[in-house]
């Protein structure tokens, strides 16, 4: 029986845990035609099969349950070897793959990432943007980015910047059309841009002033399921958007948009960057950390 290679092995783990081969082949960096043909080749050489495939999904027959579950802790040691070993090189090298919501991989990009970039000429980074959690480790990243009381409790958590604020803004011009609100229940009769949660749910404007709270579920004739989509309405005044203040700073800035009911708008919780504890942390991240300490402390 010809031996299988590392590569292949390493393969079918990834199609096994991301059960998709588009998503493994786009991690392995190939055509999905040339696993599905790399996984015959193994199943063929093993004798067994190891995945159910249909046009929609990948599922493991009980041999490739067994085969993954003695796999994968052996595979994690050789990539926690191959990292360490990489550790010892005096230049981070690598590429790091990090998870992040729009806002926050906006500061990413203006503060941190091009610092990266300037001081670390052979680190890449690959950032991927979207409003789910998602589980870094199945999903192949490096490390994620959440709010505080979100990040899972078995992960290593840096805090950077400073606490997210939420801010209802709106342009100048849109406000002299209308009376200006001063409490949230103002908001029931405004043209406001309300944000469609990746659950499929509109989220519910949160305010709190003083010890009171309360949410709203907020007329509006615009609903986005991207936060720069709904700065940009606002630009055109087009209504009231509530929105991280950090994607919006420059244009409360500049006067292009001006913050309403700021008072019942207190910041909340930071954010973290996160990742696994139990593995040897790849000198590119490390390289990523000691700027992101720097540039946003």
């Amino acid at each position: 029986m010809p031996r299988p290679s590392f590569n292949d092995l390493n393969a079918f783990v990834l199609v096994a845990t991301r059960r998709s081969f588009r998503r493994a082949a786009d991690e392995l960096g190939m055509a999905p035609s040339s696993l599905s043909h790399a996984m015959r080749s193994l199943e063929s050489n093993l004798g067994v099969r190891l995945l159910n495939r249909t046009t929609r999904s990948v599922a493991l027959t009980e041999a490739g349950d067994r085969l993954l579950a003695r796999l994968s802790p052996m595979l994690e040691d050789v990539e926690a070897a191959l990292a360490e070993a990489s550790a010892t090189r005096d230049v981070p090298a690598g590429t790091v793959r990090i998870n992040a919501p729009e806002t926050a991989a906006l500061m990413l990009t203006r503060h941190v990432i091009p610092c990266v970039l300037d001081r670390f000429p052979e680190v890449n980074v690959d950032l991927v943007t979207e409003g789910r959690f998602v589980d870094i480790v199945e999903a192949g990243f490096d490390a994620g980015v959440r709010l505080g009381e979100t990040v899972p409790q078995d992960m290593v958590a840096v805090r950077f910047g400073e606490g997210m604020q939420f801010l209802t803004v709106a342009s100048p011009t849109y406000l002299k059309r209308v009376r200006r609100p001063k409490a949230p229940e103002d908001l029931l009769s405004q043209a406001c841009i309300r944000h469609r949660m990746p659950s499929g749910k509109l989220y519910r404007w949160e305010f709190e002033r003083s010890g009171e709270k309360t949410a709203l579920d907020v007329p509006g004739r615009l609903t986005f399921n991207s936060i720069a989509l709904m700065v940009e309405a606002a630009l055109e005044h087009r209504g009231i958007a509530y929105v991280p203040k950090a994607a919006v700073a420059p244009f409360l800035q500049s006067g292009r948009l001006v913050p309403v009911l700021e008072d019942w708008c207190p910041p909340g919780p930071g954010l973290f960057l996160y990742y696994p504890g139990h593995r040897q942390i790849p000198s590119a991240l490390q390289a990523f950390i000691q700027v992101l300490r720097a540039r946003l402390p």
